[in-house]
């Protein structure tokens, strides 16, 4: 797909990503979500991926942020304006997991909804306006042994007197090739986002934790009917969770049921389903399918140097700090509560806050009084 599903207005921003194709992977092996982007001049005024860099490229830094979805870019635009002059590296698709949703209703400032992509542009475009120098690359390995702390991505060293994390966590998907299609279009990973747009519609949720009852639960706030898909028997939801969703009069459980297709052309229509036992198939009609069986952090670069928990997210020791000193983490890495753009653009600013503190702790800068953040 290409990013022209809304034509932009004459003084609007571009896309990062317009007029460029996104390919849909599992999320598995890219350090910032599985997706690859081809063709066209990256926003931030870097080389294409296939070609050589030029000469003068910033690697060195009192700020260096690794991420550029909300938090990475709510940072960037603290430290910029600090006069930190951060540089960002941003994952081969710059603007995170927000580069993918049609339109955002619950972000504040935007009485009439925002397309993920506009907004995203204009929270970089501010850090740029202030001086935070953008590389979309993507970030191989790091080494926070010593200070400055290094990072290497596309073959040159990134060095940082802090160093921010601010990767993100990718939403698991079923791999099937009409839900990559239908992203967006019937197709999404977070009621809370979306949820809203399928008032009065029958929809389904796919999965079987706490999070798919959750969801499912919530759900029915909206829908006239949401239908629980998952593949076995059993649930590893919690018992009050199971309880409360067989209790729910709006919510009909299928087990033992599989999501073969998502079914529709511009939008989502129903589903092609099949039970695992016997491969016998059936179409359920609907207008909305969300899929709730997991997210993965994107935390493979950092799991030798930091703590994770038992889900694989970044655990911050003292606010957003690290156990590393000098070393400070935002947003849904080390977030698998709320996963909201407005709760990590938040965590983006405390982190760049600690960061600067930090910074005057140990001399690196001279102390700013608080009034000017």
């Amino acid at each position: 797909m290409t990013d022209q599903h809304r034509p932009e207005s004459a003084d609007a921003p571009a896309s990062p990503l317009a007029g460029r194709t996104i390919n849909f992977g599992s999320g598995g092996g890219a350090p910032f979500g599985g997706l690859s982007v081809i063709g066209g001049d990256l926003a931030g005024g870097d080389a294409p991926a296939d070609e050589p860099l030029g000469d003068g490229l910033p690697t060195e830094t009192r700020v260096l942020i690794i991420g550029s979805g909300p938090a990475g870019l709510t940072a960037a635009i603290y430290a910029a304006r600090a006069n930190l002059e951060p540089v960002v590296l941003g994952g081969s698709t710059p603007g995170g997991q927000l580069m993918l949703t049609s339109e955002i209703e619950n972000f504040p400032g935007f009485p009439e909804g925002v397309d993920g992509p506009e907004l995203m542009n204009r929270f970089r475009a501010q850090a740029e306006r202030f001086g935070a120098r953008f590389h979309d690359f993507d970030v191989d390995r790091v080494d926070l042994s010593a200070r400055p702390f290094r990072a290497w991505a596309r073959g040159l060293e990134f060095r940082g007197q802090t160093l921010i994390l601010a990767t993100g966590a990718s939403a698991l998907w079923l791999n099937l090739e009409s839900e990559q299609r239908l992203r967006g279009r019937g197709v999404s990973a977070c009621a809370t986002c979306d949820g809203f747009f399928f008032r009065d519609k029958e929809i389904a949720v796919v999965g079987g934790g706490d999070s798919a009852m959750e969801e499912a639960n919530y759900l029915t706030r909206f829908a006239t009917k949401v239908h629980l898909i998952h593949r076995r028997d059993g649930f590893r939801a919690s018992k009050i969770m199971i309880d409360r969703t067989y209790g729910n009069p709006k919510i009909e459980v299928h087990t033992n049921t599989e999501v073969a297709e998502v079914l529709g052309g511009e939008f989502v229509d129903g589903l092609r389903l099949r039970d695992p036992r016997d491969d016998s198939e059936r179409v359920l009609p609907l207008e909305g399918l969300f899929i709730a069986i997991g997210h993965r952090p994107n935390t493979d670069v950092f799991r030798d140097w930091l703590e994770t928990d038992d889900k694989g997210y970044l655990m911050p020791h003292e606010h957003t700090a690290s156990r590393i000193p000098g070393v400070f983490i935002a947003g849904d890495v080390a977030d698998h509560r709320y996963r909201q753009a407005i709760t990590a653009a938040g965590d983006g600013a405390r982190a760049a806050l600690d960061a600067e503190r930090w910074l005057e702790s140990e001399g690196v800068i001279e102390h700013v009084a608080q009034a000017a953040w």
